[in-house]
């Protein structure tokens, strides 16, 4: 296993971490199969999206419809429990496959961190 640690700078961002994550698999020399990385956080996410100039202020202006502000009951701090629950929709793990020791992705595709409740330190955990 290895881990991986993103320091994000905004409240909210996508940040790409395809090539850390392809690095991490040629420091590996890992040829082939499936990886799973792991957030360790509840209030951040993992998922692949298109590489698109605005595409993660089109996410976040989505994601605030889908849980909006309200009156939350989340005892520590009800201000941030929209990022639980969006941590927990979007999810914190992917697996991905690995072929010729770089990742399988879409033309377009990158793999990133959804920062929903930053700046913060993110771990992610590879597994091989």
């Amino acid at each position: 296993m290895e881990k991986l640690i993103i320091n994000t700078k905004k409240e909210k961002e996508l940040v790409d971490i395809t090539d850390e994550i392809n690095e991490i698999i040629k420091k590996n020399k890992f040829k082939e199969g499936l990886i799973t990385l792991f957030l360790t956080h509840t209030t951040a996410a993992l998922t692949t999206i298109d590489e698109d100039p605005g595409v993660d202020e089109d996410l976040f202006m989505a994601l605030e419809k889908v849980v909006p502000k309200l009156n939350y009951h989340h005892p520590h701090n009800p201000e941030h429990m929209p990022s639980h629950i969006l941590s927990s929709l979007i999810g914190t793990s992917l697996t991905l496959l690995v072929e010729n020791g770089v990742l399988i992705l879409g033309q377009w595709q990158l793999v990133v961190l959804v920062e929903l409740d930053g700046p913060k330190e993110r771990n992610i955990i590879i597994s091989f």
